[in-house]
């Protein structure tokens, strides 16, 4: 599987994959993350125009897409009923989705970010049952809630890919049991862990 940066060219099989995502989360218990119209594609283009826009292709086909995002972000600026694991330079992982029709499409994504940072954020919805799952299960660490620029809720979570050498990782936090990721169904799990969408 390729993984290249995402181009003009591209956007129109990119807003096909995200509107195959926002199907995928509305059947699955996730209706309102993307809604109807997220990623706005003034934001795709964004990202493609700074270069932080990446597709992944298959024989071709371009079958997976999402935004790495080195700097300060806006949404982590602040985090609620918990704290990052790390005060780590960092890249966040934005606008992962998948056309559905490749398996493997987050693990090819975190090892590429993986060779590029030495600590990973992302975040995703509390209705993202299938996100949270694979998030967890790819080693990132339960750091609390953060609010996208619509004002909604997210829980966040983060990967230091080197040991800190002074960090705020071992001061003790109490996290909401409420907030915490849950267990999935495992075939619910199976059925859709390879269509990720955050």
């Amino acid at each position: 599987m390729k993984i290249r940066h995402s181009t003009p060219a591209d956007l129109a099989a990119i807003q096909a994959i995200y509107a195959h995502a926002r199907a995928l989360m509305k059947a699955t218990g996730n209706p309102n993350q993307w809604k109807d119209n997220r990623p706005l594609t003034s934001a795709i283009e964004n990202d493609i125009d700074l270069h932080q826009s990446y597709v992944l292709e298959q024989d071709g086909e371009i079958v997976g897409v999402f935004s790495l995002i080195f700097g300060a972000d806006p949404t982590y600026a602040i985090i609620e009923q918990g704290q990052w694991k790390s005060d780590l330079e960092y890249g966040a992982i934005h606008k992962i989705a998948s056309s559905g029709k490749v398996p493997g499409i987050f693990d090819a994504i975190l090892q590429f970010c993986e060779a590029r940072a030495i600590s990973l954020r992302i975040d995703t919805h509390p209705d993202n049952h299938i996100m949270q799952h694979l998030i967890l299960s790819h080693g990132f660490s339960y750091c609390g809630l953060i609010y996208t620029d619509d004002g909604t809720i997210r829980l966040a979570y983060q990967k230091d890919l080197i040991e800190p050498a002074d960090s705020i990782k071992n001061q003790k936090t109490t996290l909401d049991p409420r907030h915490h990721p849950s267990q999935i169904d495992p075939a619910f799990q199976k059925n859709f862990k390879d269509s990720p969408c955050i």
